[in-house]
């Protein structure tokens, strides 16, 4: 039974979540080369409901209504999905420091965004169904991991996703290398940005995150039980290789469909969930939804600076969540390390 002090602990974290979002909200949508006072954002969200008059006029509602609000929802879809993707991976791999794109779906989304940027864009532009590709390829990437190594334990399929994400990386480096003048591009998309987000990549994305989040937190006693090892799980009647199979596949197509709308974002499922276990102990019916609450947050927050930093122009959102990442990876993984000796 969860004592009293787990239980308080628990809460705590979980109103911490709450505040850290409704202030990456205001945050969000307020900050920008067009400074607005959430005071005002609050009326015009009022008058859209029939409750008052708004005080923006109408440059400052498209900019509020059309750009952030949409970047606003993106980027809580996309932290809410690599994070829960990323915990998920880390219960069903038993490694707190696995990671969404595990299993190649970072290097198939890679490859059939180059594709399309090298091969239909002739590296002048970006294709309008680059993240279509970049979807197919994800899903090509998790299919042929699963073909690998799907029927043996979880370190065969890990070493499976390892050895497709270096096969599908050396064709994506070949095809990117057949025209030079698409390499900025390529990068540009590689390193990921939330600047293209619109409520029709909103509405298409939301579905995947819905879905796969529910599947991989419903799943989340399934995963508990597997932290006692597959024999021992199995012993208790749990159908491994099934759960494996259902969550794998979740989060891994959630994961392929957030990649495809706004390219490759590092990080985010490795800290998030590891931060959260550290704080509310090992259960992932807590680490989950509680991973969904502050990894959305904490991308908006990211997002913000990765905007604001260099303004008029803007940062590519995955260099700042490395520049935050990779830092706390290191610590995390030198406790780790500190603590097995």
């Amino acid at each position: 039974m969860t004592s009293r002090s787990t239980r308080s602990r628990l809460w705590l974290i979980t109103l911490f979540g709450v505040v850290a979002l409704v202030v990456a909200m205001v945050v969000g949508l307020g900050v920008g080369p067009l400074a607005l006072s959430w005071w005002h954002i609050i009326g015009d969200v009022g008058s859209h409901l029939g409750l008052g008059h708004s005080r923006l006029d109408s440059l400052e509602s498209t900019v509020l209504w059309q750009l952030r609000a949409p970047r606003l929802a993106l980027g809580l879809l996309v932290g809410a999905m690599l994070s829960v993707a990323g915990g998920t991976y880390q219960g069903v791999f038993r490694n707190p420091l696995a990671d969404p794109y595990l299993l190649g779906v970072a290097a198939g989304a890679g490859l059939g965004a180059t594709i399309a940027i090298v091969q239909i864009g002739d590296g002048l532009s970006t294709p309008t169904w680059t993240p279509w590709l970049a979807f197919a390829g994800a899903l090509v990437a998790v299919g042929l991991t699963w073909l690998v190594g799907g029927r043996g334990t979880s370190a065969t399929l890990v070493l499976g996703g390892v050895a497709i994400s270096s096969l599908l990386t050396s064709a994506q480096t070949f095809v990117q290398q057949s025209s030079h003048g698409s390499i900025a591009r390529v990068y540009i998309w590689l390193l990921g940005s939330l600047g293209g987000a619109s409520w029709h990549g909103v509405v298409m994305v939301l579905p995947y995150v819905l879905i796969c989040s529910l599947i991989c937190v419903g799943a989340a006693g399934a995963l508990d039980v597997m932290s006692v090892g597959d024999a021992e799980s199995r012993s208790l009647g749990l159908p491994v290789e099934r759960v494996r199979l259902v969550v794998v596949a979740a989060a891994s197509l959630g994961t392929a469909a957030v990649v495809s709308a706004v390219g490759l974002i590092g990080f985010v499922g490795i800290i998030v969930p590891h931060v959260v276990r550290l704080l509310v102990g090992t259960s992932y019916r807590r680490i989950l939804p509680l991973s969904a609450l502050l990894g959305g947050s904490f991308l908006v927050l990211t997002d913000t600076v990765a905007r604001s930093v260099v303004s008029p122009s803007e940062l590519p959102l995955g260099v700042i969540t490395a520049l935050i990442g990779a830092p706390i990876f290191v610590v995390l993984l030198r406790s780790r390390t500190t603590a097995s000796l």
